[in-house]
């Protein structure tokens, strides 16, 4: 994996987690899981608020949150 996506991870991963969520990364490629993507997961609630399959991105993550407050 290049720095370059390492970083763009770890800021959808900090993003989230300002937002009281956490970013959650598949390491499985499972028929299930869409293979290997996000999944959003409210950390008060356990409840996915994005990517049920995880099948978001890094880029994807990050705009979730851009248009939420803070």
């Amino acid at each position: 994996m290049s720095k370059q996506k390492r970083a763009l991870e770890a800021q959808a991963r900090e993003l989230a987690e300002s937002h009281g969520c956490i970013a959650v990364r598949s390491t499985k490629r499972l028929p299930v899981n869409a293979g290997g993507g996000f999944q959003v997961v409210d950390a008060e609630t356990c409840l996915v608020r994005a990517g049920l399959r995880f099948d978001l991105s890094a880029e994807q993550v990050i705009k979730f949150f851009e248009g939420c407050p803070i």
